[in-house]
């Protein structure tokens, strides 16, 4: 069986890890980084760069034990931020899908990001068509 990753990318409420989870496999995000062992979600923005490092690091071990279907979904607005992923891909042999999902069922805003933040992100929102 080819070996894949779909990297799943949109703003905030999008409905990507509602997705995402649809595709099977093993999925990881960085947002799990901040969930506790009881299921309860507490971000925390001063440790946003460890969840991604954590999120990376969860994506490299499961591409290294060789898992045959890889969800990441974040945000990944710019392309540099999703660039490590598609090294890994190259690394591990992986082919790699990106998909944007678009918020046009008028999801609710799950993890309360301020809509000033939301508005930032879909600004600078890169697509490569």
């Amino acid at each position: 069986m080819e070996k894949t990753i779909y990297i799943v990318r949109g703003c905030p409420n999008a409905g990507k890890s509602t997705f995402a989870k649809t595709l099977g496999g093993i999925h990881i995000e960085a947002d799990q980084y901040f969930v506790d062992a009881d299921g309860n979600y507490n971000f925390d923005g001063s440790k946003i760069k460890n969840a991604h490092a954590w999120c990376l690091d969860k994506v490299k071990t499961s591409m290294a034990v060789g898992r045959d279907k890889i969800v990441v979904s974040n945000t990944f607005t710019q392309e540099w931020e999703f660039q490590p992923y598609l090294e890994l891909a190259k690394e591990y042999g992986y082919k790699t899908f990106t998909i944007i999902v678009e918020n046009r069922h008028g999801n609710t805003n799950e993890h309360n990001v301020p809509e000033d933040k939301i508005q930032q992100m879909k600004n600078r929102f890169n697509i490569k068509l």
